[in-house]
């Protein structure tokens, strides 16, 4: 027996057909390998093109490329405690990739080379926790942070031959959100770098974290309620990052490596570090709780190609070649301004909020920022992409103008 299919209409023939062809044009590369195509293929402005790939070029940061040296020649060196715990790499020069409609039409530099990212690592670090909600490890990112919580463990194998009896009073765990103020800390505070959380992570207190005011108040501040303050500080990102270990019970580069930059074809050369002295141990394993950037050396070693397709990944609101990687949910709460700091959404999301920071751009424009400066554009309306790494970063929204200038009209 054979059921009569009556033929499609006009119309729904039309939009079945302008589905298909929607889909064919949503490109997405391949491991090892990203499609280049020439600006005039893609109706672009070879000329302007070239310029703003030239202005990239001669806006190189010129700060020194050894970056415990110029990290010494920061303000970040002169902060109490800012010496460095975690690894660092010589820079390289100005590199970067022009990504438009998922394929390259611009690079300079050598986007194969492996660097540190410095902050754009909090937005790697706040897409751990995304994967966690949508995991249900957690939640909900507004639920309080403490009853997540175990005791934390640290790994210190130099105590092994103390005598307990020698340190009776001094406790061998510790707790992460001990105190009235630190119990009334969600994870959207972490991630909105709103918390106010107090006390010392891995040798660094957060007061000590570029510290503002007189000196002497430093220890006796007024404490601010959670999500009423911004900032910005690297001490509570790495708060974050341990809670983040704690939630997950395994490395947070191996749950990166397996939920995220594997399905987008990352290469193997990318490596998330934490510090010397940030080893906990937990489920009867050593495990490095990692940094949130290299403010005091450490955080992600990335090269531009696959700073990328992570940027890349969040233009395509998560999906990746028809699978959805990360919540379009978690992007868009990403996206979402934070009321005291409205340019910025869950770390390191920098929004373009009233096109303040980067006026040529769309207001829905967003970039994740490092120091360097690291910044990787991400423009939705425009379906572009734009990777720069090591270049002034007074001059950021005037490279991205450039480009845009080249697109076509």
């Amino acid at each position: 027996m054979t059921t009569m299919r009556r033929p499609l209409t006009p119309i729904l023939l039309l939009t079945f057909c302008i589905l298909q062809v929607g889909f064919a044009q949503t490109y997405f590369p391949a491991s090892n390998h990203w499609e280049e195509k020439k600006p005039d293929e893609m109706g672009v402005n070879v000329v302007k093109l070239a310029e703003a790939i030239q202005f990239a070029k001669d806006i190189e940061s010129t700060e020194a490329k050894n970056l415990k040296l110029a990290h010494y020649q920061s303000a970040f060196g002169r902060e109490p405690f800012g010496y460095p715990i975690g690894p660092m790499k010589d820079r390289g020069e100005s590199t970067g990739l022009i990504i438009y409609k998922g394929y390259i039409i611009g690079k300079w530099g050598d986007p194969s080379r492996v660097d540190l990212t410095f902050s754009v690592a909090k937005s790697i670090l706040s897409t751990t926790a995304g994967l966690a909600v949508d995991a249900g490890l957690i939640q909900s990112e507004k639920d309080l942070v403490y009853p997540y919580m175990a005791p934390i463990i640290p790994y210190m194998p130099h105590q092994l031959l103390q005598n307990k009896s020698d340190h009776l009073m001094q406790e061998d765990v510790f707790d992460l959100f001990e105190g009235a103020h630190n119990r009334k800390i969600t994870w959207e505070h972490l991630l909105r770098q709103t918390s106010d959380w107090e006390g010392s992570l891995w040798g660094k207190p957060d007061w000590a974290d570029r510290p503002q005011g007189n000196a002497k108040d430093w220890l006796t501040r007024d404490r601010n309620e959670p999500g009423t303050v911004y900032k910005y500080n690297d001490t509570r990102v790495n708060v974050l990052a341990l809670a983040l270990l704690n939630v997950w019970r395994k490395p947070l580069p191996v749950v990166l490596k397996e939920r995220l930059m594997d399905k987008i074809g990352a290469s193997p050369t990318w490596r998330w570090t934490g510090y010397e002295n940030s080893f906990v141990i937990i489920d009867g394993q050593i495990m490095q709780s990692v940094s949130g950037g290299s403010h005091w050396g450490g955080g992600l070693f990335i090269s531009a190609y696959d700073q990328a397709r992570f940027g890349y990944l969040t233009l395509r609101n998560g999906q990746w070649n028809g699978e959805q990687v990360i919540s379009h949910d978690w992007i868009n709460k990403s996206k979402t301004p934070t009321s005291v700091q409205p340019n910025y959404g869950f770390m390191n999301y920098f929004l373009n909020t009233d096109k303040k920071e980067i006026p040529a751009a769309p207001e829905s424009a967003f970039f994740h920022l490092g120091a360097g400066t690291n910044m990787v554009y991400v423009d939705q309306e425009n379906e572009l992409v734009i990777v720069a790494r090591w270049i002034k970063n007074n001059e950021k929204a005037s490279l991205v103008a450039k480009v845009l200038e080249a697109l076509p009209r």
